[in-house]
């Protein structure tokens, strides 16, 4: 259950990433999908500790 919580967080916060960066450009929208997939580690780990320990 954990991996399925940080693959769908990772998934959902750099696709949002993208879409975001998409609107500047190609290069934009890689690096803020990049960023987006950290923070959806962050959020997926914070959810497993707060919720699933």
């Amino acid at each position: 259950m954990k991996k399925i919580i940080l693959l769908t967080s990772i998934t959902i916060f750099s696709w949002v990433g993208w879409w975001l960066g998409a609107h500047i450009g190609f290069m934009t929208a890689y690096l803020v999908s990049f960023i987006g997939s950290l923070v959806g580690v962050y959020v997926g780990v914070r959810i497993n500790q707060a919720y699933l320990d």
